[in-house]
């Protein structure tokens, strides 16, 4: 009977870590794959029709479309370059960090929010710091944006995600970074518009 249950046991961890293996790979390499797919998105050329109509057109009237590529985040200090898309579902998630539909664009007044998850695309706000250098670059130019703070909430904590009368970028993700299942806190970084903003010719 001992035998048998301790058989039992050791079948039930292999098959645990193996699901663990696979749900982990799983993750790692559809994070890789959606930010190459990000990227192509926005990489492609727009066609002068298009380009010149939205370049009469004001920034905040262009519709954005869910799962879209909204921009590429760059953080120089860090060496990270990502790819945000619009929304913060789990499919666009899985592709990269999700603008939050109805939160300022990048460059725009206003809060812009930005989530992503811990253990994939926002591994590296673990090593950001006060100060830091964030790059939001969009089709309608670079905007640069300073770290004020950084701090950690619990997710009934929603301050980060009212609106603001200035030009903010709010980073989210789970806390702590290196928590097994659902992390029970949330980080934030909280940066402010910073300098000029470079448009394209």
């Amino acid at each position: 009977m001992r035998a048998r249950l301790r058989t039992l046991l050791s079948f039930l961890l292999l098959a645990a870590g193996a699901a663990l293996l696979f749900f982990g790979a799983r993750d790692y390499f559809g994070s890789r794959i959606g930010q190459s797919e990000a990227a192509r998105d926005f990489e492609r050329p727009i066609p002068a029709s298009v380009e010149r109509r939205a370049a009469a057109e004001p920034a905040s009237s262009r519709p954005v479309v869910l799962g879209d590529t909204l921009a590429k985040l760059k953080i120089p200090r860090l060496g990270a370059e990502l790819y945000v898309v619009e929304g913060d579902g789990a499919r666009e998630l899985r592709r990269g960090p999700g603008h939050l539909a109805g939160s300022a664009l990048p460059g725009g007044d206003g809060n812009c929010i930005i989530a992503g998850h811990r253990d994939t695309h926002f591994r590296v706000l673990k090593d950001i710091r006060e100060g830091d250098d964030i790059v939001l670059e969009t089709q309608t130019g670079q905007y640069l944006y300073r770290v004020k703070r950084t701090h950690i909430v619990t997710p009934d904590d929603t301050a980060s995600l009212q609106p603001t009368t200035t030009p903010e970028l709010n980073l989210i993700t789970c806390y702590p970074f290196y928590y097994v299942g659902s992390a029970p806190k949330r980080f934030i970084v909280e940066a402010q518009l910073a300098g000029s903003v470079q448009r394209p010719s």
